[in-house]
């Protein structure tokens, strides 16, 4: 045999083991399985199918609110021209605000996405804003500090984890989310003792908290008996049974009267 034929020899023999090595020899590895589609999100509610509750919340007795003194502090002394007060019973002529309002039963069976917009607890003027609001398990809660001194958020929580975090810096952010129902858990700064919010997480969109009217409205809510509960940081809890009908809006009452 010549050399050029013997060298063409060994030049397919290279070309048939390649072959093999790629596709006709072992069978190659299977490619992984394709990740499981996420679950479709729940269908909003029918707009024939939803009604809403809205009513006001009263009160009728003694404010005992007092006069803070922030002299402790002279930047928070520093950022109001008048005397604050405790602002506990946030009330005027006879109705009371700050009262969160939210269905306590009904909803057994259906769950609720928790939203993607954060809500905000701001530390502005060494007080809490807002002093009382809601929000919805697993839904995020961006705590800022918007004062040129140090505060610290201490969570006083019964059912969820406590956390006491500080930011010594104006413009500091940080965020939480909360796994488990609570109405009310209490925020306390322990730089400023006067300084105070609560917070209701429920698990469900439908809560809302009284206004300066002491008036409140929970929209988009499914047809059908509810019993709605309105809880006060400090006169306790009053419930109501109400019916919501399709396309229909449903009136509660609360009085916190001593």
């Amino acid at each position: 045999m010549s050399r050029n034929k013997l060298w063409l020899l060994v030049a397919l023999c290279c070309v048939l083991a390649a072959l093999v090595a790629c596709g006709g020899g072992e069978k190659s590895a299977e490619a992984p399985a394709a990740a499981p589609a996420a679950a479709p999100a729940a269908a909003p509610a029918d707009a024939g199918s939803v009604g809403t509750v809205s009513g006001t919340v009263t009160f009728k007795g003694t404010d005992d609110d007092t006069e803070i003194k922030m002299n402790a502090d002279p930047v928070c002394a520093g950022l109001h021209k008048t005397p604050v007060d405790t602002n506990n019973i946030n009330t005027k002529d006879g109705k009371l605000a700050d009262v969160f309002v939210y269905v306590k039963t009904g909803l057994e069976g259906k769950t609720f996405p928790a939203p993607a917009e954060a809500k905000t607890l701001d530390q502005q003027g060494c007080l809490y804003h807002p002093k009382v609001f809601g929000i919805q398990v697993g839904q995020k809660l961006t705590i800022k500090n918007s004062d040129a001194t140090l505060h610290n958020i201490h969570a006083l929580p019964t059912k969820n984890t406590e956390f006491n975090q500080g930011q010594p810096f104006q413009n500091m952010t940080f965020d939480k989310t909360f796994d488990k129902p609570e109405v009310l858990m209490h925020f306390k700064c322990d730089v400023h003792p006067w300084m105070s919010a609560w917070l209701g997480v429920v698990d469900n969109p439908f809560y809302a908290v009284s206004d300066e009217a002491g008036a409140f409205s929970i929209a988009k809510l499914p047809a059908g008996k509810y019993t709605l509960a309105a809880v006060h940081p400090t006169l306790g809890e009053k419930t109501a049974e109400v019916t919501v009908a399709a396309g229909q809006t449903a009136t509660a009452a609360f009085d916190f009267t001593k």
